[in-house]
C-alpha cells in the first residue's frame, strides 16, 4: 500500500512545484498597466435592455480595435449609450486590440452593473456612458503624479522645457499624438480623438502648463486630464501607474515562492530517498527469509 502511495505523493509534489514555477513568471504587459479608472454611480437592472446595449457597446469597441486605433459608437434605445476607445499612437494594431480587450475585460469587473465606466491603461483608453461626452472638451485633472525632485539642474530644465515646448506647439494641423525628446529627456502627449484640432490643442496646452507648474523640478511627471494627457521623463525613469510599488511587491512574492519551491523540492527528494531506503530494506528482508 505504501509503495502505491509514494509515487502519487511524488507526482503531486512535482505538479505543485511546476505550478509555483509558472506563477513566478511575469505575464502582464506594460501597455496594460493601470493608470486610472472609474464608474458612474447610476446602476442598471441586470437583464434589462440597457445591459444588452452595454454588452453590444463593449463588443463593438473590442472588434473595432482590431482594425483601428480610435473609434466611437452611439447605441440608440430607451437610454442612448455612448462609447469610445483610443490606443496610444505608437501601438501596432495587434497591440491596440489586445490592450482594448484587456481594458474592456477589466471594466466588466470594475464597473459591474454601472451605467458608465472609464479606464485608462498605459496603452489605451476606454469609456462608455449614457450621458453624452463625445466631442465635449473636458480639462478636469484626473491623475497628477510627479517623480522625485532632482534639485536645480539648468541643463535638465532646459531639455525638459524644450521637450514640453515641442509637445505643446502647433502648426495648425491636427496632431492628436505627439512625441519629443532632447538628450535623455523624452515626452509624449495625446488627446482623445473626438476633440477637434483646436480643442485638442487647448487641452494639451493646459496639461503641459500644469505639468510645468506642478512637476517642475521632478525627474518625471504625468498629467492626465479627462480628454488628454502629457508625460515626460528623464533617463527612462517613469511611474507607469504606480508600477514601482508593484515591482517591489512582485519581488517579495517571487522570493516567497522561491523559498516554497525550494522546500517542496527538498521534501520531494526526501520522499524519494526514504522510498529507496524502504525498498532496499524490504528487499533485504525478503532475501533473509
Amino acid at each position: 500500500m505504501a509503495s502505491t502511495q509514494t509515487p502519487s505523493l511524488i507526482l503531486l509534489l512535482l505538479l505543485l512545484l511546476t505550478t509555483l514555477s509558472i506563477l513566478t513568471t511575469p505575464s502582464s504587459s506594460s501597455t496594460e498597466t493601470f493608470v486610472f479608472g472609474g464608474c458612474s454611480q447610476q446602476k442598471y437592472t441586470p437583464g434589462s435592455a440597457y445591459e444588452n446595449s452595454v454588452n453590444s457597446m463593449l463588443t463593438s469597441l473590442v472588434n473595432s480595435a482590431m482594425f483601428s486605433s480610435y473609434n466611437n459608437f452611439t447605441i440608440q434605445g430607451q437610454q442612448t449609450l455612448y462609447g469610445l476607445f483610443q490606443c496610444r499612437g505608437d501601438l501596432s494594431t495587434a497591440d491596440c486590440g489586445r490592450c482594448v480587450a484587456h481594458a474592456v475585460s477589466q471594466l466588466g469587473t470594475l464597473c459591474l452593473d454601472s451605467c458608465g465606466g472609464v479606464l485608462q491603461l498605459d496603452g489605451c483608453f476606454v469609456k462608455y456612458d449614457n450621458i453624452s461626452f463625445l466631442g465635449v472638451e473636458d480639462k478636469t485633472v484626473v491623475v497628477k503624479k510627479c517623480g522625485p525632485l532632482i534639485g536645480y539642474d539648468s541643463d535638465a530644465s532646459t531639455r525638459r522645457d524644450a521637450v514640453l515646448g515641442y509637445l505643446g506647439s502647433s502648426d495648425g494641423s491636427y496632431k492628436p499624438y505627439r512625441v519629443g525628446g532632447s538628450g535623455d529627456v523624452t515626452g509624449v502627449a495625446q488627446c482623445v480623438g473626438d476633440l477637434s484640432a483646436s480643442e485638442c490643442q487647448d487641452c494639451l496646452s493646459d496639461a503641459i502648463g500644469r505639468l510645468k507648474t506642478d512637476c517642475g523640478a521632478a525627474k518625471w511627471g504625468d498629467m492626465f486630464l479627462a480628454k488628454c494627457y502629457a508625460r515626460y521623463s528623464e533617463g527612462g525613469d517613469h511611474s507607469h501607474g504606480g508600477k514601482d510599488n508593484d515591482d517591489d511587491n512582485d519581488e517579495e512574492i517571487e522570493k516567497t515562492l522561491a523559498i516554497l519551491i525550494g522546500m517542496i523540492a527538498g521534501i520531494a527528494l526526501l520522499v524519494i530517498f526514504l522510498s529507496s531506503i524502504r525498498r532496499l530494506c524490504d528487499g533485504k528482508g525478503k532475501g533473509g527469509k
